[in-house]
């Protein structure tokens, strides 16, 4: 099942910008295993938004009022 759910999270993850591909892949790179294992909930969430509302988030000209959200968003930009 945590294959499954790798493979389905980083085909959602294909976005139609550059700058989020490349976030989401050094993220899937450093958290794969614990994606593999259930980790990060949130980020089925965080892929169901919008191109531009995720650009807005990661580059803090928005944020998400989910804690959630905001942990994950801080792990995708700074790798925390």
């Amino acid at each position: 099942m945590g294959e499954m759910r790798l493979k389905k999270l980083r085909w959602k993850s294909r976005r139609g910008m550059k700058e989020l591909d490349v976030l989401f892949e050094a993220f899937f790179d450093r958290y794969q295993d614990d994606l593999r294992a259930g980790g990060w909930p949130q980020l089925e969430e965080l892929l169901e938004m919008e191109d531009d509302v995720l650009f807005d988030w990661i580059s803090g000209r928005n944020l998400p009022s989910h804690t959630a959200l905001l942990t994950l968003i801080d792990a995708l930009v700074h790798g925390k």
